[in-house]
């Protein structure tokens, strides 16, 4: 009988100790979590007697994996959508709706940009210069800048990767955030022209109309509910599931198989196991692989992150008025500290309806959530919560156009170190980290440092790291 360790209880190490049992069911494997739950990025904070989710709050529908993955917790029947409506982008003082038929901000068709961008940035950008690259690597900045003038990137790419990635298009890397964008440049093609072929046509050129299919997808109640959910489903099946065990150590046994340090070093706790999965973001796997893998510890080592917060609130309904869109983005070139916000209530029904009666004397509240912090601007949250708090209200107020009344309940939820920033190199980065894995039988790792963030990205991971344990 072959024994497992996961470390870490995120999305990547539940689905990669989900795959084990499904290969081998009689298999002994083990979740050590360091936190005081499983999870990850997915959690829930309790306002106003309501839990709404703090982190992640949605998967990309579009990807196989997220949705399969809500299926084997047993909560498929609770998929939800977003409500339909837009986006928008807070830029130059005023809130525009996010255009149509874009892919990550770059345009299928430029001249929906006006309004957005000034007729000089929509003309530069529908005189795209043909500027084929030769690099197998490049910035989205570089990608998108030369060939679509400096606009596109700062006042639409830059905002829609900023909310995946809390990161810089100068830094970020093409073949990681838009390998189709790059591989059309590379072939010497238009980027917009490869943006019209990857998405679907206007709905005027359907010879039937039929709704689109949505592009993201949560569960009912709130996203946060998955981890608990494939946690049971796994000690139900065998498991061991433990939370609160911080792992110091890992090493390779002499005679086969490792060992893994957890509790206070005055009283220290190992266990031994046959196979490691390490699904830890990249700090703590650099430190742990120190000794087992000191080449991968390196690389890893060289993984940058970015902190962020996010601030939930929630309002009088009657006091705050309606949210029309689903919330906005803010460009970092306007040199606002929030860098986005989400109006919850307006985006997921399941949130409306948990604000209906939900405040004092049976009021109803609207709940929304603001983001703040980006890759390298962590002195942004480098203070109290109350000071945060005050700062998403007066940006929030003047995104609006209103003053705002004073939120019913808040709540803060900082994220340290929760973004991988994929720069340029990323994936050669990744591929030498596996190939340094590769050199100690037994050992694979998974999460967001590798295969990208997002929770289908996640779990591809996770299945890629078992099938390699397994192969």
């Amino acid at each position: 009988m072959t024994s497992y360790l996961v470390l870490g209880g995120g999305i990547s190490g539940l689905t990669a100790a989900d795959d084990l049992l499904r290969a081998d069911p009689r298999a002994e494997v083990m979740v050590l979590e360091g936190n005081d739950r499983v999870g990850g990025k997915l959690r829930s904070a309790e306002l106003a007697g309501r839990h709404l989710d703090v982190g992640a709050e949605a998967v990309l529908a579009r990807r196989p994996e997220g949705l399969e993955l809500i299926g084997r917790a047993g909560l498929g029947d609770d998929v939800v959508h977003p409500t339909g409506a837009r986006a928008s982008i807070w830029s130059r003082g005023a809130l525009h709706a996010v255009p149509t038929r874009t892919f990550m901000g770059v345009p299928a068709d430029p001249s929906a940009l006006r309004g957005l961008l000034t007729e000089a940035e929509v003309a530069r950008a529908e005189h795209e210069l043909a500027l084929p690259t030769g690099q197998a690597d490049v910035s989205v900045a570089d990608l998108v800048g030369p060939r679509l003038g400096a606009a596109v990137v700062q006042r639409l790419v830059e905002p829609l990767l900023g909310g995946v990635y809390a990161g810089h298009a100068d830094v970020l890397s093409a073949a990681v955030t838009l390998p189709a964008l790059l591989r059309a440049a590379r072939a010497g093609e238009s980027l917009v022209a490869a943006v019209a072929a990857l998405l679907p046509p206007p709905p005027e050129d359907h010879a039937r109309t039929s709704p689109r299919p949505p592009v993201f997808a949560t569960v009912a109640g709130g996203l946060h509910r998955l981890p608990p959910a494939l946690a049971e489903g796994l000690q139900r099946r065998g498991a061991t599931v433990r939370s609160g065990t911080l792992v110091r150590e890992l090493h390779a046994l002499a005679g086969g198989g490792f060992e893994v340090v957890t509790g206070p070093r005055p009283d220290p706790t190992a266990y031994r196991a046959d196979r490691v999965v390490l699904a830890l973001p990249p700090t703590p796997s650099a430190r742990l692989l120190h000794d087992v893998a000191p080449e991968a510890s390196e690389l890893l080592a060289g993984v940058a992150t970015a902190s962020t917060a996010v601030v939930t609130l929630a309002f009088r309904s009657e006091e705050l008025g309606p949210l029309e869109a689903s919330g906005f983005l803010v460009p970092r070139a306007d040199g606002r500290r929030i860098k986005a916000s989400t109006f919850s209530a307006a985006k997921w029904e399941w949130v409306a309806d948990a604000g209906r009666g939900a405040g004092p004397d049976g009021a109803d509240l609207t709940f929304l959530r603001v983001s703040v912090g980006r890759h390298g601007e962590e002195v942004v949250l480098q203070v109290p919560d109350p000071a945060l708090v005050r700062t998403c209200l007066a940006e929030l107020g003047q995104a609006l156009g209103r003053e705002l009344p004073a939120p019913v309940h808040r709540h803060v939820q900082r994220w340290g170190g929760a973004l991988p920033q994929p720069a340029v190199g990323h994936l050669d980065r990744v591929a030498a980290v596996r190939t340094a894995l590769e050199r100690v039988p037994g050992l694979a790792a998974c999460g967001a440092a590798y295969d990208g963030v997002g929770i289908p990205a996640c779990v591809a991971s996770a299945h890629r790291a078992v099938a390699q344990l397994s192969g």
